[in-house]
């Protein structure tokens, strides 16, 4: 196999009649396979076993080929975006085939140029516009009855032909292209097609999407609404961004947003309004800068509460000690701190006061030295630790441990009420739980109710790992005691809640709903340094109708989340379960409430199904508050709420149980792809059969439809209430 390599060719347009006459495998852009036609013997005998991509044909070749490998690299610099694509895709069968590649342009892209190679030879390329390419689309869709590839209608795309394929072979394309980004509301916005990876036969070994996102001005927001991301800030010009996933099917294009602001806290707004008459949606990302003044700095506290208990013998304690040797080393000089260690009794650096930075070296010996043996006193070590608070200085307690309460107090309640009464409101606590042996329950409990936040470290896991990435993020306060004012925009069902401390480099995302839409201005209110802050973004806009529909379905997963946690530390109420079950039904969310959502034979859709659904799962399952509050299942139990409280991005795709077109769920019933807010003794179906002439004008007249009828061939949607159905024949 030839290298590939990327060079520059200048973009051109021009038509791509023959792949009318062909049929499509489809890899991260389209490769074409060709099949014969009928009464047309085959150029190359066909594999065996293998399905035929068109009904009419007489000969059987494979629909897809397996893509192995797809890596993007992307290089993002004051608005003009790189991207440059190494993937390889194989021919798994005994035959010799040829076929086309053709790639889907991103929405509205304007590329700048474009190069393709494959095995290191330079293919010529051609450009279609968006009618040329709607043609060929439509003409896959006729020729596989697939409907997928219309999610890509109103979209450009290049092609090249490739061939040969050789029987057990891979194929390596290598593609280059450069685009100007769009900037809207202050933010950027970069799409990546790779929901095209949907089409493979089976999963993708790996995929990965690595961003350099570089600007003159500071960046602010990052954020990807598709695609769990990790983000490394190297300052506040550069910060590189990373998607890495191994035996996927990918579903969606990968989407990233980011904005720019020389000002300390920038503030962006996105909103979705479906309608005129219903409330909107909105999603607030608040972000200090990564490099902050050191008068701009909270001066703060920090109590290191370590279990030293029997249990966390071995490498548990020496990990532990790693832990807050890490903490102690990054405290600024304005910090103090406190080291308590707990096993039958208590033991302290520095008994019933705070030491300054300038001792740690002392407190470092000191934690060098701890030990494990003994049993687990909980509430004294609590206690001891909130005693020693400062109340006029922001406070962060590090709790951990890895096993029960077994002296002095052992009962739930009376710890978490013997801390809410010892607390100053300036304490966060922030509870770390080693191993699966420790009480979810209370951990949980104690960080919520102390504006802090919980974690696990699961067997195999490192706790020093764990601590010290947590502390890097909240070692820099910047702003407590959150407040924000949404102007004459009346929000509410707003999500986190309450609002945690905002923290140098880290990023606040806010989910909620508003009523009606306007322009406003939003102000960001705060503590620093025992003086009111407060920070004014003006012209902002909550649309009044359209925008951005990734929104609905992101809140509902965080209230739901939010409502989870609630029935599970707090006990369970028959209105927090029905808005459970109604949220989880219309946006297609399984829940411990609704996880007949994917058995094809529940009745959910019906009025008196989505009116029963909870209250059935009340009487014939466990309640979520009934499990038990320490063992695995626990700590996975936690681990969820926590991941749906904090969700970043919309649902994906559950096991193929479930699917997602813009702010809808779609759940298989009778072998129809059903919108979840279809209820059939209210509606009557508008039919339209795949395919047709109606079919492809529909789409034509609304190609907003697309993402919907791309679902399946056979798919049940509603609009403004009227509800369309797809089928395969009159």
């Amino acid at each position: 196999m030839r290298t590939l390599r990327i060079i520059a060719l200048a973009l051109i347009a021009v038509g791509a009649l023959f792949l009318l006459k062909t049929n499509f495998a489809l890899a991260d852009g389209l490769v074409v396979i060709d099949c014969p036609t009928i009464n047309t013997p085959p150029p190359t005998p066909c594999p065996p076993n293998a399905r035929c991509i068109r009904p009419t044909d007489t000969g059987i070749c494979p629909a897809y080929l397996r893509v192995k490998n797809h890596n993007v690299t992307v290089t993002i610099e004051n608005q003009v975006a790189q991207t440059k694509i190494d993937q390889i895709f194989v021919n798994d069968s005994d035959s010799v085939l040829e076929g086309t590649y053709i790639f889907p342009l991103p929405a509205d892209a304007t590329i700048s140029d474009f190069a393709m190679y494959v095995d290191g030879a330079r293919l010529e390329a051609k450009v279609l516009d968006r009618e040329q390419a709607r043609e060929i689309y439509e003409n896959i869709v006729r020729r596989q009855r697939d409907p997928a590839l219309l999610e890509y209608i109103g979209r450009g795309a290049f092609q090249a032909r490739i061939f040969p394929i050789q029987p057990h072979t891979e194929k390596r394309v290598e593609i280059s292209y450069a685009q100007i980004l769009k900037i809207e509301n202050g933010l950027v916005k970069y799409v990546y097609p790779l929901s095209t990876e949907k089409f493979s036969p089976q999963a993708l070994g790996s995929v990965s999407i690595n961003v350099d996102l570089k600007s003159q001005a500071a960046l602010k927001a990052i954020y990807s609404p598709t695609h769990n991301i990790s983000v490394s800030r190297e300052n506040d010009f550069h910060a590189r961004i990373g998607y890495e996933a191994s035996n996927v099917k990918p579903d969606r294009d990968f989407v990233l947003y980011h904005s720019v602001s020389e000002d300390t806290i920038g503030a962006t707004l996105l909103t979705y309004k479906p309608d005129s008459g219903s409330d909107g949606f909105f999603l607030l990302l608040v972000n200090p800068k990564v490099q902050v003044e050191q008068q701009q700095v909270v001066a703060k506290d920090v109590i290191l509460v370590l279990d030293t208990s029997g249990s966390m013998s071995g490498e548990k304690i020496i990990q532990a000690r790693g832990a807050a040797k890490f903490v102690l080393e990054q405290l600024k000089s304005e910090d103090r701190f406190g080291v308590i260690t707990f096993a039958t009794g208590i033991v302290s650096y520095a008994p019933g006061k705070l030491s300054p930075a300038s001792e740690r070296g002392d407190a470092i010996r000191f934690v060098e030295n701890i030990q494990a043996s003994g049993s687990t006193n909980i509430n004294r070590a609590l206690l001891e630790a909130l005693a020693v608070a400062d109340k006029t200085r922001p406070t962060i307690v590090i709790f951990l441990t890895d096993g029960l309460p077994t002296v002095d107090e052992t009962n739930t309640e009376r710890i978490l009420e013997n801390v809410k009464n010892n607390a100053p409101s300036n304490v966060r606590l922030f509870t770390f739980g080693v191993g699966d042996d420790v009480n979810t329950v209370l951990l949980d409990s104690l960080a919520e109710r102390q504006r802090g936040a919980s974690a696990y470290v699961r067997p195999g896991e490192n706790i020093e790992e764990t601590v010290s990435g947590f502390y890097a993020q909240v070692s820099t306060p910047v702003l407590s005691d959150l407040k924000i004012d949404f102007g004459g925009i009346e929000t509410y069902d707003a999500y986190p809640f309450p609002l945690p401390d905002l923290f140098a480099g880290t990023q606040l995302v806010m989910a909620g709903r508003y009523k009606n839409g306007g322009a406003t201005k939003i102000t960001l209110s705060g503590n620093l340094n025992e003086r009111a802050q407060s920070y004014v973004f003006e012209d902002l806009n909550f649309k009044t109708t359209g925008g951005d529909e990734f929104i609905a379905p992101l809140w509902a997963t965080r209230k739901i989340g939010y409502l989870l946690a609630q029935i599970r530390l707090h006990g369970e109420n028959k209105e927090a379960v029905d808005e459970i079950v109604a949220l989880a039904i219309r946006y297609g969310i399984v829940t411990p409430y609704t996880s007949f959502l994917i058995q094809e034979d529940a009745d959910v859709l019906s009025q008196e199904g989505r009116t029963t659904a909870g209250s059935s799962v009340q009487q014939n399952a466990p309640s979520p508050t009934s499990a038990p509050a320490s063992g695995a299942d626990a700590v996975n139990k936690s681990q969820t709420n926590k991941a749906l409280q904090e969700a970043q991005s919309a649902p994906a795709s559950s096991e193929g149980k479930v699917k997602y077109a813009g702010d809808k769920a779609f759940i298989m019933r009778n072998g129809v792809w059903t919108d979840t807010m279809f209820v059939p003794e209210k509606m009557t179906t508008t039919k339209i059969v795949f395919g047709s002439a109606e079919y492809f004008g529909l789409l034509k007249e609304h190609p907003e439809w697309s993402k919907y009828v791309a679902i399946g061939e056979k798919v049940i949607f509603v609009v403004s209430g009227v509800a369309y159905e797809i089928t395969s024949s009159n």
